[in-house]
């Protein structure tokens, strides 16, 4: 395509936009932005304002005027936010989801867009995640991209809960995953509103993983790319012993099995999740954490009072994947296997 070539001899990604979603981030525009804007290869650079109260609209008017800004009314939250402005962007053919604490590097742009031209099946694509603040280690949200074990639970090549590993090139191959990190994350604009973006109701939270399994229940393929890097800070919204980031991960993650588990795994999975909840919650109580444990107990009650709205987004999910013909699915379980068997790296779960 005349694109990929301009007169100049450089990349051009002139079809992508590359949207940050920004509330109350100005510290992290200053930072972060001046590297996406040197190394986005005539991308379309956007931030999407979830009503910030500090300066960052008038920081961005007065420094860097040439990045559209799309002012939302409210605080949307991530999932909203993202598709309120992606709504609005019309004529790209890709999107890259990127958060504001995301120092990209020099080329990272073009094997993301290279590889989803390459395979029209490929829906969307990641980038290797390294940790801002220890750089040659891999970074919590996303690291060498996204799996699930069977009964949900995330966790990614390079980090198995909290044990991240050095790169040591390990995983700088190219291989389909089950999700893509929403922290940067390349995503055909067909696909992503053919699927209706994000899932509104989950605010934030597991709404990549969300939208990537309804990528492959509806024939799309989800991948990793090694030869492309970004520096993530992380934690920059909610911390993770946060409350209120302890209901959404349990309210979500219970939603993100009823949506997308084919039916004959539906209900022993739920049924099990259930359990190992309100174990979590019994010993976040018993540590003296009683609000988190709340958290959870109101996740469950909030879930399934809007049991009805669920039903309806399982519907229009239609899935139908089994976990042994989903890539990226660990068919044991990571608590057991981590926890019970002492296994800290990717590599020991036998998942090539």
């Amino acid at each position: 395509m005349a694109y990929n070539t301009p007169a100049d001899g450089g990349y051009n990604a002139s079809d992508v936009a590359v949207v940050i979603l920004n509330w109350n981030g100005q510290r992290w525009l200053e930072q972060f932005l001046p590297s996406v804007l040197a190394h986005s290869d005539n991308a379309r650079v956007v931030v999407a304002d979830n009503a910030s109260s500090d300066n960052s609209v008038a920081w961005l008017a007065a420094h860097h005027p040439q990045v559209q800004v799309l002012q939302h009314a409210e605080n949307l939250g991530f999932c909203q936010g993202y598709n309120h402005a992606l709504g609005q962007l019309l004529n790209y053919k890709y999107y890259v989801l990127l958060n504001s604490d995301v120092e990209v590097t020099a080329g990272w742009l073009r094997p993301l867009r290279e590889l989803l031209e390459s395979n029209p099946k490929v829906a969307a694509v990641q980038p290797k995640i390294r940790a801002y603040h220890a750089r040659a280690e891999f970074e919590y949200a996303g690291a060498a991209g996204g799996y699930l074990d069977r009964l949900g639970y995330p966790f990614c090549r390079g980090r198995l809960f909290d044990t991240l590993e050095t790169d040591l090139g390990q995983y700088d191959d190219t291989r389909q995953v089950a999700w893509a990190t929403g922290a940067c994350m390349m995503v055909s604009a067909a696909a992503w509103h053919a699927q209706q973006g994000l899932e509104p109701e989950f605010f934030a939270h597991m709404e990549e993983i969300d939208l990537c399994w309804r990528l492959w229940n509806a024939g799309h393929e989800v991948w990793y790319h090694g030869a492309s890097t970004v520096y993530h800070v992380g934690g920059g919204t909610l911390h993770k012993s946060n409350p209120r980031k302890t209901y959404l991960n349990f309210r979500n993650g219970l939603a993100l099995l009823y949506k997308n588990l084919a039916p004959g795994e539906l209900w022993p999975t739920l049924v099990t999740r259930i359990v190992l909840d309100y174990v979590a919650a019994a010993q976040l109580l018993a540590k003296g954490n009683a609000a988190d444990a709340a958290a959870i107990v109101r996740a469950h009650r909030h879930f399934f009072g809007k049991l009805g709205y669920w039903r309806t987004r399982r519907q229009l999910a239609k899935p139908q994947l089994p976990a042994a013909q989903r890539p990226g699915t660990y068919l044991g379980s990571l608590v057991w296997a981590y926890f019970g068997q002492g296994k800290r790296r990717f590599s020991q779960l036998g998942l090539g």
